[in-house]
């Protein structure tokens, strides 16, 4: 859930359910902003808080990643 302003473009924000904003996910659930070729972030500068927190390589991205 994006809970801050991070400059994340819109093109990458979708609404939930419930009418927050969160990252567009792909119909497969991979976050829209990450390259499937390079596995990095496109909008990295501009990440939102939540992935700021994650430790790169770290348990929970890992468990995302899966």
């Amino acid at each position: 859930m994006l809970i801050t302003e991070t400059g994340v473009p819109e093109k990458f924000i979708a609404e939930d359910d419930w009418g927050g904003q969160v990252m567009h996910r792909l119909d497969d659930g991979w976050c829209a902003a990450v390259d499937r070729e390079t596995m990095l972030c496109t909008i990295y500068e501009n990440r939102p808080l939540i992935c700021r927190e994650f430790e790169m390589g770290g348990y929970e991205c890992l468990d995302e990643r899966t």
